[in-house]
């Protein structure tokens, strides 16, 4: 299964724990079950820097009380290399899609843009699919690695592809400059501001999923596809005309 496990998952050296709220997201919405955040990274190498920001990201997660799941993209093929996308890692990749309320899309940067590892993903990921939505409606969180100096080319582009994919993506981000310094020899971030702001994208990414909820359905609901579809509105149930039809007056 194209799926990483989390190692140490409770472990957090890096976070100051006097300072860290455990549910920054109470009072925003129905918190009844953890919000179900995939992650996604952009690098294949044995020691990958996007994979290890996701994993503290994950644990990050873990500790706000989200859900967490991260693909391995390992095993993917090509897009249009597979006939109907017919590949048991496409078709793990399209649910995880489906079961997320939100998504962590972490890549490095190379020659100024994502990798082709992290585009392969998202390519894999259609706007509809047999009436279902892999990505619209969802929350996205985006964040980068470089070799060198900070850049944010990386996290524009995926907001740009975060755009595409009709999510909401979080106004927060991350880019970690000189990754190759920010982490131990056990793959685990040490202390920095970097590592604190992944703490405040994750943080606010918990509080972003669970404010948006209840509405994913109606933000994603569109006249032009009602039209498409020839769906007219119920007037039985559309509280919104309800809510608009002008008051007599007595």
């Amino acid at each position: 299964m194209p799926l990483r496990t989390l190692s140490d998952p409770n472990y957090l050296p890096a976070l100051d724990r006097r300072f860290a709220l455990e549910q920054p997201a109470i009072g925003l919405g129905a918190g009844d079950t953890p919000p179900r955040i995939l992650l996604l990274y952009g690098s294949l190498r044995e020691r990958s820097y996007s994979r290890l920001c996701v994993e503290e990201a994950a644990r990050l997660l873990r500790f706000f009380g989200a859900d967490v799941r991260i693909f391995d993209p390992s095993a993917l093929p090509l897009p249009d290399q597979v006939a109907g996308d017919d590949h048991p890692a496409v078709h793990e990749l399209r649910e995880l899609s489906m079961w997320s309320e939100g998504q962590v899309w972490c890549s490095p940067e190379r020659h100024g843009q994502i990798t082709g590892i992290m585009k392969l993903q998202i390519d894999h990921l259609p706007l509809s699919m047999g009436g279902m939505r892999p990505t619209q409606g969802r929350t996205l969180a985006v964040m980068q690695v470089s070799a060198g100096s900070q850049s944010f080319n990386s996290v524009n582009t995926l907001r740009i592809l975060g755009r595409w994919m009709r999510m909401v993506t979080i106004p927060n981000q991350s880019s970690v400059a000189k990754a190759f310094e920010e982490f131990d020899e056990a793959g685990r971030m040490k202390p920095s501001s970097y590592y604190d702001r992944i703490v405040d994208v994750m943080e606010e990414m918990v509080r972003f999923t669970v404010l948006l909820r209840p509405h994913a359905a109606q933000l994603v609901a569109r006249y032009s596809e009602r039209k498409d579809q020839g769906v007219p509105i119920d007037a039985t149930t559309d509280l919104s005309s309800i809510a608009t039809a002008p008051q007599r007056s007595s």
